[in-house]
């Protein structure tokens, strides 16, 4: 049976939206693995608008789900349409967006919340024991979306660890290839460009997440 799989994405472009590499490396392996695939973003400005060639901020202002429609090739809605009875996963690649624009975590860290239509749409997942993939930084949103004890990974950095712990999550240090599941949860993590060097080794921990969150589904 197909899986019908929802993928939330925060923006284009790894400084103030989705990680690209994350974004196409999960689409790519769903549709590989024969999910039918969904994208949506929330309709909202991205706090900020980064030079991805100077790294630099500019004073420009984008959409989220505007910015988002460049990787989903325009098959894209907004994220308050986004309900779990309709789909049988859900994946959130990263990318600094999801720290700037589904969450404030990259501004507030351990006292962040969650943007309220991203946060009501995943918690629905979560309440329906739905299982939910969580890449690079999305899982910063660990903490709020399923609550304290919840297991999960950002890699190895010690500070944004730290962050999460504060926030009640049970953080296991991963290595780049790997995944970090909580089975209780259905919730699957991996660090992909948290720690990746390379596309290759982005790709190597996202199919794992991908092909275990369709296991679950």
């Amino acid at each position: 049976m197909t899986k019908k799989v929802a993928v939330i994405l925060s923006g284009c472009g790894f400084y103030d939206g989705a990680e690209i590499h994350e974004s196409v490396i999960t689409l790519l392996r769903l549709d590989q693995r024969g999910a039918q695939v969904q994208c949506f973003a929330p309709n909202i400005n991205q706090l900020h608008v980064v030079d991805h060639l100077t790294g630099e901020a500019t004073e420009q202002s984008r959409n989220v789900l505007v910015e988002s429609a460049r990787i989903a090739r325009g098959n894209i809605k907004d994220v308050t349409q986004l309900h779990a009875s309709d789909f049988d996963a859900l994946i959130l690649p990263g990318g600094f967006g999801a720290a700037k624009n589904l969450s404030d975590f990259a501004l507030k860290g351990a006292e962040c919340t969650v943007q309220a239509d991203v946060l009501a749409a995943t918690q629905e997942f979560a309440k329906a024991s739905k299982p939910v993939g969580l890449i690079c930084i999305s899982p910063a949103m660990a903490g709020r979306i399923y609550g304290p004890g919840v297991i999960a990974t950002i890699g190895t950095d010690e500070g944004t660890a730290a962050a999460l712990t504060q926030m009640g999550v049970v953080h296991q240090d991963c290595e780049v290839t790997e995944i970090i599941e909580d089975t209780a949860r259905k919730l699957v993590t991996t660090p992909a460009y948290m720690l990746a060097k390379s596309i290759a080794e982005a790709a190597s921990g996202i199919n794992k997440l991908v092909d275990r969150v369709l296991e679950l589904a």
